[in-house]
């Protein structure tokens, strides 16, 4: 069974390819042409084991905002399709994650139903640049972006943090490792994990 995806996204203000596969081993080429968001989607790769292909531009002369979302679009419907009928996956992941003084939570349900619920970001936060081109508002707006085109049901909870980069990152590597058991095929689950019969 694979379970892979490729798509393409082209609009006025960004073109986005992105392939991936659920049953990788972390292997990441990305080029969004926003550094530190590659930075995050390559840690992302890394720690969930999907393999993860993103080339991206778009019009980073007026904001990268279109860009990083555009990508997030994309990646959420990618990791929709490749989950296909989601036979036999863990569907539940839960992981805390460290980066020094930054702690983070993330919490998945592959339940078909979207919904995102972000929390505990610092004050000013969301006003921080990161890396001088990627704002601090631009996290959680990827985790509803992903949220919402996957299907999937989201709870990310900064725990403790100061430093921006570690603060954002932390919660990535979090949403990665949940990811991670998530998608998993579990060869003790029978059909769809789901009372209902779908998901």
């Amino acid at each position: 069974m694979s379970r892979t995806a490729s798509l393409q996204r082209k609009t006025s203000e960004s073109t986005v390819e992105l392939a991936l596969n659920l049953d990788g081993t972390g292997k990441a080429s990305i080029s969004t042409t926003v550094p530190f968001f590659d930075h995050l989607l390559t840690a992302f790769a890394k720690h969930s084991l999907i393999d993860l292909e993103v080339k991206a531009t778009g019009d980073t002369n007026i904001d990268v905002h279109h860009t990083v979302e555009d990508t997030a679009i994309v990646l959420g419907q990618a990791i929709k399709q490749a989950l296909g009928d989601k036979a036999k996956i863990g569907r539940y992941g839960d992981a805390t994650v460290p980066l020094d003084e930054a702690l983070a939570r993330a919490v998945v349900d592959v339940s078909g139903r979207p919904y995102l619920v972000h929390k505990g970001e610092p004050a000013g936060f969301e006003f921080h640049l990161i890396g001088g081109h990627f704002t601090g508002s631009l996290v959680r707006h990827i985790f509803e972006a992903i949220s919402l085109n996957a299907g999937i049901t989201v709870h990310v909870t900064v725990l403790d943090g100061r430093d921006p980069h570690h603060i954002a990152e932390a919660q990535f590597k979090a949403f990665a490792r949940a990811m991670r058991k998530a998608v998993e095929i579990d060869p003790r689950v029978d059909g769809v994990p789901s009372t209902k019969g779908s998901l």
